[in-house]
């Protein structure tokens, strides 16, 4: 009788101490960069579908806009950068590589905003219902990209949020020292923070 009593009482005695390690948190900062990881994926995910258009859409316009070639070739090459910088969930706490990958993925944005803006010159290929649909398949990827940067964006600061305070500062120091803070975006072009002037004449 001594003896089942004793054994019922370790166990909740170990139940009692792994309900408290659960809801104190412990599991909390491996969720979180779980959540960081899955977040970078997705918007890897997007990066590479707009990638994937490229090719088609620069194909389309060469068809109608031939003497178009240096802008062409500037997609193709933005294009190329942009796909050879690729970035592991490991790299992601590495400031310097996510602002070059963050670089070479602007001018591929830069490059089609000057393909799109050549586009408007030629009402044949703006009727063309293959880069129509390019288009509109382009912007969509856009705001897709928009939206994975954003809860990428909110994932990092929530996991950096958490190794920094209590009481998850203690379980990254005691458990999990080899998960870094996580770098996020910043903004790539000059003077972002500052609203651009619009001028009518």
């Amino acid at each position: 009788m001594r003896q089942n009593c004793r054994s019922i009482f370790q166990l909740l005695v170990i139940g009692f101490t792994a309900s408290l390690m659960v809801g104190c948190g412990i599991n909390r900062i491996p969720t979180l960069d779980e959540e960081v990881s899955s977040a970078w994926a997705q918007v890897e995910n997007q990066y590479q579908r707009r990638a994937d258009l490229v090719p088609n859409l620069v194909e389309t316009v060469r068809g109608f806009a031939r003497q178009e070639q240096e802008t062409l070739t500037a997609v193709m090459e933005a294009r190329s950068r942009a796909t050879s910088i690729q970035l592991s969930v490991d790299d992601l706490d590495d400031p310097e590589r996510l602002r070059q990958f963050e670089q070479a993925q602007g001018q591929l944005t830069g490059a089609l905003s000057r393909l799109m803006a050549v586009s408007e010159a030629y009402p044949e290929l703006r009727s063309n219902q293959n880069f129509l649909a390019l288009q509109s398949q382009l912007e969509g990827t856009e705001n897709r990209i928009a939206v994975a940067r954003r809860d990428y964006i909110t994932a990092v600061q929530r996991y950096n949020t958490e190794i920094r305070t209590f009481p998850g500062r203690i379980w990254h120091r005691l458990l999990y020292s080899d998960l870094p803070l996580r770098s996020n975006f910043q903004a790539t072009t000059e003077n972002a923070e500052q609203a651009p002037q619009v001028q009518f004449q």
